[in-house]
């Protein structure tokens, strides 16, 4: 009976550690490496490298030279285009209006119009039309309202 009880504690326990050993540890957003001055610290999503040095307890990290040198141009350029937006809201200006159609361009829009509501009419007619026709059949016609 010890033999069965021992048995059965031991292939529990085996059955809950074989589950945690066969996990591998996940990676995490970043990848740390040591390097001369500190750590490389590589961002696995956007790959992202930035430099980390311990301060005073803390971890401290700031971006790589060339990938500042990007954000300092694009921060530059975003700089630029919100001064001339001020700019232009000082001095009165408004986004340019689309200029409103000559007589010419309103009299073929109304032309094309017109010969829509023409067509259209037409059909409706037909359709009116086609009623009537089926009474020389000997069919009967429902009311119309």
């Amino acid at each position: 009976m010890r033999q069965i009880v021992a048995m059965f504690a031991l292939g529990s326990a085996f059955g809950l550690i074989a589950p945690a050993a066969a996990q591998e540890a996940s990676p995490g957003r970043y990848s740390m490496q040591k390097s001369e001055t500190g750590f490389a610290r590589l961002d696995t999503e956007t790959g992202e490298v930035s430099l980390c040095r311990e301060n005073n307890g803390e971890l401290v990290c700031r971006m790589a030279a060339d990938e500042r040198a990007a954000f300092e141009r694009e921060l530059d350029l975003l700089s630029d285009r919100i001064e001339a937006l001020e700019r232009a809201v000082e001095s009165g200006e408004t986004a340019a209006k689309p200029p409103l159609p000559d007589e010419e361009e309103i009299d073929r829009a109304m032309s094309i119009m017109e010969r829509m509501m023409r067509r259209f009419m037409g059909i409706v007619k037909e359709f009116e039309g086609d009623g009537s026709d089926s009474t020389d059949e000997g069919e009967s016609v429902p009311q119309k309202t």
